[in-house]
């Protein structure tokens, strides 16, 4: 399962709501790279695969590639906003090290 806090909930209905497509799901992955092997992906998308994943958060259907789920699976997303502006944080128990920026991680040995 993957979780959004109240306040992310709310972050990603206020830029789904920009996209003006109520049909939208909200795309989660990963990619190489960032500060540390891997960083997270986010963003709407219209279609679907075959083999992806679905999860239903209050209004919101998450859509994850069943690839990338092993990195991502139990993770809990937040939103909070401080003088720098506002960004997602990520609680993900499948890492051993995550970058002062929160966004990058190194995954556990899968």
């Amino acid at each position: 399962m993957i979780s959004l806090s109240p306040a992310a909930t709310r972050e990603v209905l206020r830029l789904k709501s920009k996209q003006n497509n109520p049909h939208l799901s909200f795309r989660l992955g990963i990619q190489k790279g960032g500060c540390c092997d891997w960083s997270y992906t986010m963003g709407f998308d219209e279609t679907q695969q075959s083999s992806d994943i679905v999860y239903q958060s209050d209004q919101i259907k998450i859509v994850v590639e069943l690839e990338n789920l092993k990195y991502l699976e139990n993770l809990t997303i937040d939103y909070s906003e401080d003088l720098m502006g506002g960004g997602f944080r990520f609680q993900n128990p499948n890492t051993t090290q995550s970058c002062s920026c929160g966004h990058s991680f190194v995954a556990k040995s899968q």
